[in-house]
């Protein structure tokens, strides 16, 4: 089968479940749990779709690290008992639930990187056992929501992009019944993730897309290639999602839409929550962002980046020369230049160096060069200037 090397190469200890998918499954939907009081609110959520004409299973793994509080591992058994409860009258042909767990993560690497890499390498077997490299494998969050035609429209998205290796979703957090502070903070939140999102298409980066845990999904076979999902504790969707933009295209879906929650959190040492708890106790201050000249000057280098192609030494500090000074020094200090002469070596023309440079400046060089350069060469500025000022570079 298309998974047997990845599954045995890979750290998956076995099967969680037992039986094996009917052989129409087309999606199945992982989602991480670990001390989730609202768990059933997400599950409630996917009952109230329409059914796809594909099958499809649902998967929360309820994990916890070695160790954990006996008070958290006490409620992690009880959600699993509450979710066999509430599967058994809510499973159907249509769509099955299954309590995954609780899983025991090694301390040392537990978090939301092993927690959804443990469901997606589930997924992964459960599709392998049927044959269905083309399988999809969803990636959710025990605190989301989803639209009533979310199945529907992520099933039809890769019957009509079958190229396609994965696919990202729509998303906008929950708002209801926030305190106006608070829903100010995501409010601004969710305008800069579109603001960095198109900053960095506009520097003509061919990978610009959202990188949300909670809303993007994956051809089986397309995992597999990736190598599966890594185990980072925290913006484990970030890295997951960038390479495997390597692959493949990876779509967007915006015919529907998931809710993630806007709650304050520090379980994870960035992201929604930490963002959120750091605004409320006047730590962050979200009017603010990057500023949109890092991304313009990026733009001239992703301009030039052919004249990196075969450049001999002697010519390198004219090239150098041609940069905005916070763009050139961070090619030295990230020694750029010699990994660019090392690609030059392993491409037969400009147009493949070209198509290529991105694998070495990508998404999350892009990020490392925007936090170099804050402050040391730009001042952050007000999101909605800069909204504004993109949107008029853009026209």
């Amino acid at each position: 089968m298309f998974a047997d090397r990845y599954l045995q190469k890979s750290t998956f200890s076995g099967p969680l479940l037992s039986g094996l998918p009917h052989p129409d499954t087309s999606l199945l939907v992982v989602i991480p749990c670990f001390d989730e009081p609202e768990i059933l609110r997400t599950l409630e959520s996917l009952m109230a779709c329409t059914p796809p004409r594909g099958r499809v299973e649902v998967i929360v793994l309820i994990n916890e690290p070695e160790g954990c509080a006996p008070a958290v591992s006490a409620f992690n058994r009880q959600t699993s008992l509450d979710i066999q409860a509430w599967a058994s009258q809510h499973s159907g042909s249509a769509i099955c639930f299954f309590a995954a767990g609780p899983v025991q993560l090694p301390r040392k690497w537990a978090g939301a990187g092993l927690a959804r890499k443990r469901g997606m390498d589930e997924a992964v077997y459960r599709f392998n056992a049927v044959g269905k490299p083309d399988g999809v494998i969803v990636s959710l969050d025990a605190d989301t929501l989803v639209q009533s035609n979310y199945l529907v429209e992520i099933e039809n998205h890769f019957l009509q992009n079958p190229a396609h290796v994965g696919a990202t979703l729509a998303f906008e957090h929950q708002k209801e019944g926030l305190k106006p502070h608070h829903r100010a903070g995501i409010s601004m939140y969710e305008k800069y993730l579109h603001y960095y999102k198109n900053a960095v298409s506009y520097t003509g980066y061919p990978y610009s897309m959202f990188t949300i845990g909670s809303a993007f999904a994956v051809t089986a076979e397309a995992y597999v290639r990736r190598g599966g999902m890594n185990r980072r504790q925290a913006g484990e969707d970030f890295y997951f999602l960038q390479h495997l933009a390597l692959l493949g295209k990876i779509g967007e879906i915006i015919s529907t839409c998931v809710y993630p929650s806007a709650r304050i959190s520090e379980r994870v040492p960035f992201g929604t929550g930490p963002v959120l708890k750091k605004w409320m106790e006047g730590r962050e201050d979200l009017q603010f962002t990057f500023n949109l000249q890092a991304f313009v000057d990026l733009k001239i280098l992703f301009g030039l980046r052919e004249k990196f192609y075969r450049l001999k030494p002697e010519l390198l500090s004219a090239v150098m020369a041609q940069l905005p000074l916070p763009v050139a020094e961070f090619l030295q200090a990230e020694d750029l230049p010699a990994q660019f002469g090392q690609l030059s070596r392993n491409c037969g023309s400009a147009e493949v160096f070209s198509n290529r440079f991105f694998q070495i400046f990508n998404g999350l060089v892009i990020l490392k060069f925007i936090h170099f350069s804050h402050p040391r060469h730009y001042p952050k500025m007000l999101l909605e200037s800069e909204i504004d000022r993109l949107k008029e570079l853009m026209q």
